[in-house]
């Protein structure tokens, strides 16, 4: 009960105090600036200009403490040793260039650069495509978008069942691997595969990402005008032409914001690593190793933040990329 009553108090402490702040220094300015009088002119033109940094303000301030402080701090930490008592310098980054399971965790993060975004927007634009021509397209899309209801630990945790290993023999309760012996085959330690478990760990954001990817192509394919594709048909373009030489140019801005969308999620990639191998077998990605540096074992905030540094290098210029094309399809 008190916990709910604090809940109540401070959702109408964040009402009234946006409503408080709005109305008085809307009132004071109205004060400083009167739209009346003999320079009335100059002051409705002043306040005009004030106005709207009053309604910015604190969404600045908000935005400056809990996004660009620990971006600052973060960086300064990088700059220590691990207990943050001793000025070490580059060093950390030094480290960084030199260490094996980072060097892992590079490779690995490009490798699912490459291939989520792009299987996750082809999977996408197919089902966008498909289940729009389907008298039972919207069942299937519910069923395609339901995976983005689940966390990404949820899936995890599912996806382990799929893969999970019983030795030869004994019953299998993995659904891959009773498929194999139903086939005649031998049960795998699939998480542990060289090489391959990065992949069966990467079906799983290929499989949560597609339903958001199909959402956004398939509103994308109805804005398109119905004229253009009359107008194709008429001249005798088959329906693959209509697709690939009409539609996909004409969202070409749409599927690149979905693509650079996407690939910002996969460059912080951590839960379905965490949850399904740990960072082990060679499945090692950077989040994962920011992780295991900042609050396994005796913590090093030093190396741990200079991990954190480049993961935001690596995001910042695609977030950039990905905000000009978004505000170029509004335009």
């Amino acid at each position: 009960m008190e916990l709910l009553w604090l809940a109540v108090s401070t959702i109408a402490i964040g009402v009234f105090g946006c409503v408080a702040w709005f109305w008085g220094s809307n009132w004071i300015l109205d004060r400083i600036f009167p739209p009346r009088g003999p320079n009335a002119g100059d002051n409705i033109r002043r306040a005009g200009q004030i106005r709207p940094w009053l309604f910015l303000g604190p969404a600045i301030l908000f935005l400056g403490t809990y996004l660009v402080y620990p971006v600052l701090d973060s960086f300064w930490r990088s700059l220590f040793n691990a207990n943050g008592t001793r000025l070490v310098g580059a060093s950390n980054y030094t480290w960084l260039a030199q260490d094996a399971k980072f060097r892992e965790s590079m490779v690995n993060n490009m490798l699912w650069l490459l291939v989520v975004p792009a299987l996750s927007t082809l999977f996408g634009l197919l089902a966008a495509q498909l289940t729009d021509r389907l008298k039972w397209g919207n069942i299937g899309k519910s069923l395609i978008f339901m995976p983005m209801a689940i966390s990404f630990v949820g899936a995890g945790v599912i996806w382990k069942f799929i893969y999970e290993y019983r030795a030869s023999g004994e019953t299998q309760i993995g659904l891959l691997n009773w498929i194999v012996t139903t086939m005649g085959g031998q049960p795998q330690l699939w998480l542990t595969l060289p090489g391959w478990n990065n992949f069966f760990l990467m079906i799983v954001l290929v499989w949560i990402q597609t339903g958001f990817a199909m959402v956004i192509l398939s509103a994308a394919l109805r804005g398109i005008p119905e004229e253009t594709i009359e107008a194709a048909i008429l001249d005798g373009a088959s329906p693959l032409q209509v697709f690939f030489k009409i539609k996909v140019p004409q969202i070409m801005g749409t599927i690149a914001v979905v693509w650079t969308t996407i690939t910002i999620v996969v460059l912080k990639v951590f839960d379905i690593v965490f949850v399904m191998t740990n960072g082990q077998w060679g499945t090692q990605v950077l989040a994962n190793l920011m992780y295991d540096w900042m609050f396994r074992g005796t913590p090093d905030y030093g190396r741990g933040s200079a991990i954190a540094i480049v993961l935001m290098i690596l995001v910042t210029p695609i977030m950039v990329w990905n905000i000009y094309n978004a505000r170029k399809e509004v335009r």
